[in-house]
């Protein structure tokens, strides 16, 4: 490892612990490595603007501002709703209902935090009428909420494929079946654990028993009234696998079916929420826009110094198996989750491993499907865990009560679902190859 690599590890390590900006200091380390080192930077302004020049990056913007646009319409309603209709009365439903309801919700938004953002303040409050605890709750929402990177659509997702160079579809399609295992993980744990936490006391308001006629009457209500909702993420699944349109076009669609439904069919999207939605995607496009590009100049630095075929090279001496390597992966990519936000991790660390990753012969939708995972628990992982910092701030409850009640979901269902995607490859590749051919997904 060159002199220029090392200073700029620890220049970036120190500048973490200052809390400058990751996109400026993915600038200043890049240049202080290129000038130890005594690198031309004359590669540093065309990476920068080959970086941006992608027709992925504008899905990007697309599915964000569709995702602001449902979670300032109203949507978010009709979807618990009918998922407090699909579930009925069963033990610790209710809290089955955060799950179905965050399942829904990750298909409209694509993300973490607009999830957490849209159901806390709707399920908190109701659920501790009715005796649930507002921290188990919270744990539970937040637990669940990076099944919006793995629900297609994913904006980390796009922003792997940008990186890695492989089939938006495809990738969409491998943490599928993850995130179905998630989800019913999720849902087994809470029967067994939501009990604890539902105190009996005497003013919280009974739940509501319909008979077999009631529950079937009010099922079809919710149902019709949650249509258009449930429509987004349907059409723009149709439209991407149905060949009709492109994941740029489906996403521009979607904006336009959201603001449709916000404006026109539920009635609660304004121009005051309208115009939010646009800042709020404004801002976390060129947020984006600039990890990207900045990202993409150190992350090319890197390999130019050698630094990927160097990790690639120590690894194999390290260690013999692949299945070794591999755990190492997901151990260094949840200890970054911990500290470091998900569009930085993939931006930096996808390009170095992918030389390593072709030698071991793993197929790049299935790394795809291993990162995101990753990233996603890292969202979820205390102490830096954006969606429980965003959870609790919404319900009013303390992050230390909060905290160790995620640390089961996390290491009873997600810990195992990791190892299970990053060992069973299929898990990860069988539906992409059903639904798009051994060709576009590779062996």
């Amino acid at each position: 490892m060159s002199i220029g690599i090392f200073v700029t590890i620890c220049i970036f390590l120190v500048g973490m612990l200052l809390a400058i900006p990751l996109g400026w200091l993915f600038v200043a380390t890049t240049g202080i490595g290129l000038s130890v080192d005594g690198i031309p930077d004359n590669f540093v302004i065309g990476t920068f603007y080959a970086s941006l020049n992608s027709y992925v990056l504008m899905s990007i913007g697309f599915f964000i501002f569709a995702g602001s646009l449902i979670s300032a319409g109203g949507l978010a309603d009709k979807i618990v709703d009918f998922s407090h209709a699909l579930v009925g009365k069963i033990r610790g439903g209710m809290t089955l209902v955060a799950i179905i309801s965050t399942v829904f919700m990750s298909a409209l938004t694509g993300s973490s935090v607009p999830c957490v953002s849209a159901l806390v303040p709707i399920l908190v409050p109701r659920l501790h009428k009715l005796g649930y605890q507002k921290e188990y709750t919270t744990a539970v929402l937040c637990s669940a909420s990076f099944l919006g990177y793995l629900i297609p659509p994913s904006v980390p997702a796009l922003i792997y494929c940008l990186v890695a160079q492989q089939s938006v579809a495809a990738v969409f399609l491998s943490t599928v079946i993850p995130a179905i295992l998630l989800a019913v993980g999720y849902a087994v744990l809470n029967y067994f654990i939501a009990p604890k936490y539902i105190d009996k006391v005497g003013d919280s308001e009974p739940e509501e028993f319909l008979g077999f006629h009631d529950r079937w009457m009010k099922f079809k209500s919710v149902t019709w009234k949650a249509l258009p909702a449930l429509g987004c993420p349907l059409v723009i699944l149709v439209g991407i696998y149905g060949g009709i349109c492109t994941p740029n076009e489906a996403g521009a669609i979607a904006v336009v079916y959201s603001i449709v439904v916000g404006f026109f069919v539920y009635k609660h999207l304004n121009k005051e929420r309208f115009s939010s939605a646009l800042l709020e995607t404004t801002v976390s496009i060129g947020l984006i826009a600039l990890l990207i590009a900045s990202g993409s100049i150190i992350s090319r630095y890197l390999v130019r110094a050698g630094a990927a075929q160097s990790l690639a090279d120590h690894m194999l001496s390290l260690f013999e198996s692949p299945e070794m390597i591999l755990l190492s992966l997901n151990g260094f990519l949840l200890l970054l989750g911990m500290f470091i936000e998900a569009i930085p991790i993939l931006i930096l660390t996808v390009p170095l491993v992918l030389p390593l990753m072709v030698e071991l012969d793993v197929n790049l939708v299935h790394l795809g499907a291993i990162f995101i995972i990753n990233i996603g628990l890292g969202v979820i992982t205390p102490p830096f865990a954006m969606s429980l910092f965003v959870g609790t701030r919404l319900s009013g409850t303390a992050y230390q009560k909060v905290a160790p009640i995620m640390l089961k979901y996390l290491f009873y269902v997600g810990i195992p679902v990791l190892m299970l995607t990053t060992y069973i490859p299929s898990l990860s590749t069988w539906l992409p190859t059903m639904m798009l051919g051994s060709k576009v997904v590779g062996q």
